[in-house]
């Protein structure tokens, strides 16, 4: 199992810009995807960014071109670096941690951090 723990977020201007860090508590070099997902107000989770342990990523369309997810195996940390933000970005952002075992896929998620994107 693997622990997970959100933060950067915070407050910001529309067009500013946000890094949301996710720490795992053990190395994810093993781990079968990383990302981020988030929950707008009164809508359900999406997903907003993905990356594999093939360093493969993958992103919603909406935030095509203005976010970025990477991550830092030596610190056990994987980012999303959100530029151009809008207040349709304002959500609870998730990190989340898919592990495979034995064929089937284990979820792990994070406690959230709020972005909220309001001039």
């Amino acid at each position: 199992q693997v622990q997970l723990v959100e933060s950067g977020g915070g407050l910001v201007q529309p067009g500013g810009s946000l890094r949301l860090s996710c720490a795992a508590s053990r190395s994810i070099f093993s781990i079968y995807t990383m990302g981020w997902y988030r929950q707008p107000p009164g809508k359900q989770r999406e997903p907003v960014a993905i990356i594999t342990s093939g360093s493969r990523t993958n992103y919603a369309d909406s935030v095509k071109g203005r976010f970025t997810i990477s991550s830092d195996n030596a610190k056990n940390t994987v980012y999303l670096q959100m530029n151009s933000l809008k207040p349709d970005d304002t959500a609870v952002y998730y990190c989340n941690a898919a592990l495979v075992v034995a064929g089937n896929e284990v979820d792990y998620w994070g406690q959230g951090t709020l972005v909220t994107v309001s001039s």
